[in-house]
């Protein structure tokens, strides 16, 4: 009798932690894979092409992928454009160098 108490109690407490633990997992959407929102979520843009689309009426493309692309890899987001709408990504707009210019491309 005590055996059974012992399991029930158990179990109990194993479907208590898994339900708790499935609780804390953040939830993620199919919409937060491209998102140029400014919010790093857990899925990885493609730095490379947005960057390469950023970067594409420059005079000095590689020095921008460069910049463009730490920039991304830090916030995980590229504004949409050649250049400005920075308001689509603050991080990436906030972002300086040690000179206080704007870091990102």
């Amino acid at each position: 009798m005590a055996f059974s108490k012992a399991l029930i109690a158990s179990l109990l407490l194993s479907l208590f932690v898994l339900q708790l633990v499935h609780a804390i997992q953040p939830q993620t959407t199919s919409n937060q894979v491209g998102s140029n929102t400014g919010n790093v979520s857990e899925s990885k843009i493609d730095c490379g092409a947005a960057c390469a689309v950023r970067c594409s009426a420059t005079k000095r493309p590689n020095l921008c992928k460069r910049a463009c692309g730490s920039c991304c890899n830090r916030c995980n987001c590229v504004p949409p454009g050649t250049s400005g709408n920075y308001e689509a990504c603050p991080c990436y707009a906030g972002l300086t160098t040690h000179g206080t210019r704007k870091k990102c491309p």
